[in-house]
């Protein structure tokens, strides 16, 4: 049986109602689970960037691949290699601070991590980091005993390093 990995596919696609919907469709009726998705406008205001990260053998991932170019409202599909890109995620999250040694701590392990705090309250702090997922998890991970109230958390977004980009006209 083939090997599943997590695979990030960066599609550049027409801005325009009704696309997120004919995209996500297509992975729902060959039965994957997208685990994340990020969408939002490029340079040119025509077009807009989904990046899907996706689990699934290379075979597979091929498949869908060739399947969301079919799509009309799908302009480029690209498979990003994972050893040469850039990944980045936006979290909030909220956390118990009952008293001013748990506040105190908080705001440490967030300035080792360079989260902000980006909003208090006599119970609570908020706080925002970017980062890879790993790291958002790992922050998270240290919060537990806190007691994390909430998460919310964009997805990945990417790019490939260096002087290639992906666009329609290429």
């Amino acid at each position: 049986m083939a090997q599943e990995h997590t695979h990030i596919i960066s599609t550049i696609v027409e801005n325009k109602p009704g696309v997120l919907y004919t995209v996500s469709n297509l992975f729902r009726r060959r039965s994957f689970n997208i685990d994340n998705i990020s969408v939002g406008p490029t340079e040119d205001a025509e077009s807009a960037r989904m990046t899907i990260m996706v689990k699934g053998d290379d075979r597979t991932i091929e498949q869908v691949v060739k399947q969301l170019n079919k799509l009309i409202d799908v302009l480029k599909v690209t498979r990003l290699d994972p050893e040469n890109i850039v990944t980045r995620e936006l979290a909030l999250i909220k956390v118990n601070a009952l008293n001013t040694k748990a506040r105190s701590d908080i705001i440490n392990y967030a300035d080792i991590f360079r989260a902000r705090v980006v909003d208090v309250s006599p119970e609570s702090l908020m706080m925002e980091i970017t980062g890879t997922p790993d790291k958002i998890d790992a922050f998270i991970g240290l919060m537990k005993p806190f007691g994390v109230k909430e998460v919310a958390r964009t997805g990945i977004t990417a790019l490939s390093r260096g002087a290639k980009s992906i666009k329609v006209d290429e």
